[in-house]
């Protein structure tokens, strides 16, 4: 029988929590999600909203994408807290440091997919994890790049060209209705990456509250694009109900 999947419908997964080891000696704590019984057509590291406003590994985009692609798409997951970063398990090694000392992390969890041979690897950054994705995530391993509501406020124009100089595939989805960059000036600020995409939701917001599904299907179709979207909405087999506790960092 069919089932309806919600917000904390968890589909079958190999998850096992990870330790990411940074160049300056901190541990930060994470969780790869893989599909049970094949390899992952790619590979998802995913870099999280600032910490300092509640943005963690079980923000709500990266727990669903963890709750359902490696079933639904062949995705690999990889969520991780940024150092001095809290959700319920357990706080990163270190202390926030505005987007500057974090370079250490993107490089720990590249290095952690690398070793363990991860395939097609993509940062997906949301808010404050696409400022880390266009100053930090420039790396040889790394195929393209998905940004959810990027403020571009960290990342310069050099940081942009670099990336549109690299050809590397770029995805920026831009809610309607974000506080701090819409559309129209998406479009423009964007410009120095000639290849960016960017696509525009309407009555989307910054924290994507209600367009989970639109945000994974997008995701999808950037990353591996021969998997049908939108993707099922319903589930025809074994599941779970998980009730995650949200911790403040």
């Amino acid at each position: 029988m069919s089932t309806e999947i919600r917000a904390n419908t968890v589909l079958p997964a190999h998850r096992e929590p990870i330790t990411l080891h940074t160049a300056d000696d901190l541990e930060l704590i994470g969780e790869l999600s893989v599909p049970q019984d094949r390899p992952p057509r790619a590979t998802l590291v995913c870099l999280h909203p600032l910490p300092t406003h509640g943005g963690m590994m079980d923000s709500h985009l990266y727990r669903k994408a963890a709750f359902r692609l490696p079933a639904l798409a062949d995705l690999a997951v990889l969520r991780f807290n940024t150092r001095g970063t809290a959700s319920e398990a357990g706080r990163s090694q270190g202390t926030f440091d505005h987007g500057n000392a974090e370079r250490h992390d993107v490089v720990a969890a590249l290095e952690y997919a690398e070793f363990h041979d991860l395939p097609h690897v993509w940062l997906v950054g949301w808010s404050f994890g696409t400022d880390l994705t266009l100053v930090h995530g420039l790396d040889p391993l790394v195929e393209g790049a998905v940004l959810l509501s990027p403020p571009l406020r960290w990342s310069t124009e050099e940081h942009l060209r670099a990336w549109g100089e690299s050809g590397k595939p770029v995805h920026a989805l831009i809610p309607e209705h974000d506080d701090y960059l819409q559309p129209d000036e998406a479009r423009q600020r964007f410009a120095p990456i000639q290849q960016a995409r960017v696509v525009g939701f309407p009555d989307t917001k910054h924290l994507w509250v209600g367009k989970a599904e639109a945000a994974l299907d997008a995701i999808v179709q950037a990353v591996v694009p021969e998997v049908p979207t939108p993707l099922p909405r319903t589930w025809d087999g074994p599941s779970e109900t998980r009730q995650v506790t949200i911790i403040d960092s």
